[in-house]
């Protein structure tokens, strides 16, 4: 159960209310002004509550969603939920878990896309749900543009699945062998930032840190 700190400090507030029978949603990551997904888990008569907070409870709520969350959720945690927690990653899994996937797939040349797992004992090692690749053809977009396209793409393969993800009638596929990891300490100091163009970046810093 939430515990009386939480219940001060970090308690998890309603956005949409539900029906008297509806299904209580605990969106962990963006608000409802970051994601429109909360919106579209109220439209399929879902109860849904939001935090960026960590916690030490998921007992309250029948089911929970991660997306752009910053905290790690333990074995312990885990425990406490109804169901699978299901998480929201912008690559192409089990290529670039953890940090800041979307520079490494360019810096790597690694595959590009989107995944919905569940949440596992480690980081982005979960079963997979769904999973769509994205396609970036050689162009002057910077990071920042490519991240937005990846936000879309995850979304949208969430609404396009959302009865399954609810209802949990979905089929779990365990990750394939290898792919590769980042921690957020990795992220090269020459980065100049988001907004620069891709190409032009990536063959600088490959230069630099030659």
């Amino acid at each position: 159960m939430i515990s009386e700190k939480e219940r001060g400090l970090f308690m998890p507030r309603l956005v949409f209310q539900g029906s008297l029978e509806s299904h209580k949603i605990l969106f962990l990551g963006y608000n409802e002004n970051e994601s429109q997904l909360l919106k579209q888990l109220a439209l399929h008569y879902c109860e849904v509550w939001h935090t960026d907070k960590p916690l030490s409870s998921f007992a309250d709520f029948d089911q929970v969603i991660s997306f752009g969350y910053r905290h790690i959720i333990s074995l312990q945690l885990l425990a406490t939920a109804k169901q699978p927690i299901i998480n929201l990653h912008i690559s192409l899994l089990p290529w670039n878990r953890g940090a800041h996937p979307n520079f490494w797939s360019f810096y790597d040349g690694t595959p590009s896309g989107v995944t919905i797992h569940v949440i596992d004992s480690g980081i982005d090692t979960g079963p997979i749900l769904f999973k769509r690749a994205v396609f970036f053809p050689p162009s002057d977009k910077t990071f920042a543009d490519t991240y937005k396209t990846l936000i879309q793409e995850i979304e949208a393969l969430f609404i396009a699945n959302i009865t399954a993800i609810l209802s949990g009638t979905y089929k779990l596929t365990p990750q394939e062998p290898g792919g590769s990891f980042h921690r957020k300490s990795e992220l090269p100091k020459e980065f100049t930032g988001w907004d620069v163009e891709i190409k032009t970046e990536i063959a600088r810093l490959k230069s630099v840190l030659s």
